[in-house]
């Protein structure tokens, strides 16, 4: 296929996707299944390659390799019991961070350490962990979305307050999704009834400042326990978000206005986590609309989404 086709192709698979025509995006994807057998990977950067050649995964040793980021990697997790029971071996090379937690949550499933080599087991069908929803065929009415799928003990706390864990800040990567702290700041102070909680990896010592209830997160498992001790979580598009929904704790996801597919187009939820709410920037850059939105919502009393049946 030549260039500029496959660009048209995957912007064409990018808008079915948004707009939930998932059968549509299939239909795109199976046309590229059989050129992968012969793609030389070693030319592709990791995140950007296709792996599973449309290879049956009944009662085969399948390896699902986790070439996405970490938020992609806990989202699709979901699809990882299903698999265990179609194939007679599930292998999954994940990032090292988030195997504790994994192997905490997913029963009869190997995970290996994600490095920089070859995998170092045998299997007979390959395919990267996002690939999995094109495996099964995945409609708007079969995503996988009983949640928790991931579990984890929460943290001790004796405040009475709402207990808000709060993500400003995404990976380096695309710093778009982040929210200056010079926005965030005047947000804390005009919410002074409720318990803030900053959920970064690290802090300036004048973000540290602004919080009067400041923890360590210095790992994946560590993060999922704060989550789970908190009432709600707000969070732009990073993994704090992917694993608050996994957990099944309430959360608000703040997107800039060209959000990721998954996201999609038009929702103030998610079909992908019963738990969480979403709230865009009505225009690139508004930061500000959003949070003044979140203000809004977050009164004395809100209705938190805790489980399906409550939305």
């Amino acid at each position: 296929m030549h260039d500029r086709d496959s660009r048209s192709d995957m912007s064409d698979w990018f808008a079915l996707m948004r707009s939930g025509h998932f059968e549509q995006a299939w239909a795109l994807s199976d046309r590229d299944l059989p050129a992968r057998r012969f793609i030389d990977r070693r030319t592709v950067p990791r995140h950007l390659q296709n792996v599973w050649d449309g290879s049956p995964i009944e009662n085969r040793r399948v390896l699902v390799r986790c070439y996405h980021g970490l938020g992609d990697t806990v989202q699709f997790a979901r699809y990882l019991p299903r698999l265990r029971h179609a194939a007679r071996e599930v292998i999954v090379w994940t990032p090292p961070a988030l195997i504790p937690l994994f192997e905490r949550s997913i029963a009869g499933v190997r995970f290996i350490p994600l490095h920089d080599g070859a995998p170092d087991v045998r299997c007979d069908v390959d395919v990267e962990i996002m690939e999995l929803a094109h495996v099964f065929r995945t409609t708007m009415d079969t995503i996988p979305a009983d949640v928790p799928y991931l579990h984890a003990t929460p943290t001790s706390s004796t405040d009475e307050r709402l207990r808000v864990g709060l993500v400003w800040r995404a990976g380096g990567w695309d710093v778009t999704r982040s929210i200056a702290f010079d926005l965030v700041e005047p947000f804390l102070r005009r919410h002074p009834q409720i318990t803030f909680v900053p959920l970064q990896a690290s802090l300036t010592a004048e973000e540290r400042r602004a919080f009067s209830a400041c923890v360590a997160v210095p790992t994946v498992e560590r993060l999922a326990e704060e989550i789970a001790a908190c009432d709600l979580i707000i969070s732009v598009d990073t993994l704090a978000a992917h694993l608050a929904g996994a957990l099944a704790v309430p959360t608000w996801t703040l997107l800039k206005s060209s959000a990721d597919w998954r996201w999609m187009t038009g929702r103030g939820d998610s079909p992908w986590y019963p738990s969480m709410r979403l709230f865009r920037q009505p225009r690139a850059g508004a930061w500000s609309d959003v949070l003044a939105e979140v203000g809004s919502n977050l009164q004395p009393g809100v209705r938190l989404l805790r489980s399906p049946l409550e939305q």
